[in-house]
């Protein structure tokens, strides 16, 4: 199937003592599920899969997503952020600038 908007949320988990953070230790399996409610409580007009994903390689910014086809990586992204990336982004095509990766990476 062929979706309009395909978001990859990070839930990779680092084996126990490891040096670098992991995605998937700040809520990244409650995230997807949220996704997947809140899409399909909506009932959106355009075809959109949220699903889990390995690792993004960027967990120094905390929790991770990317939405393609656009490319746009969300980072220190909570539950409640998900509804307003839906609304915004994946409705309305307008990013969420204060979640975009590049906008943590300048602070």
């Amino acid at each position: 199937m062929i979706y309009d908007k395909h978001i990859f949320i990070c839930t990779n988990q680092r084996a126990e003592g490891a040096t670098r953070k992991s995605c998937g230790e700040a809520h990244g399996l409650e995230i997807v599920d949220s996704f997947k409610k809140i899409l399909k409580e909506k009932q959106l007009a355009i075809k959109v899969r949220a699903q889990k994903a390995g690792c993004l390689d960027i967990c120094d910014y905390g929790q991770t997503l990317v939405v393609y086809p656009e490319g746009v990586f969300y980072v220190g992204v909570t539950l409640g952020d998900v509804e307003e990336i839906i609304n915004e982004h994946i409705i309305n095509n307008r990013v969420v600038t204060r979640l975009l990766l590049e906008t943590k990476k300048q602070k």
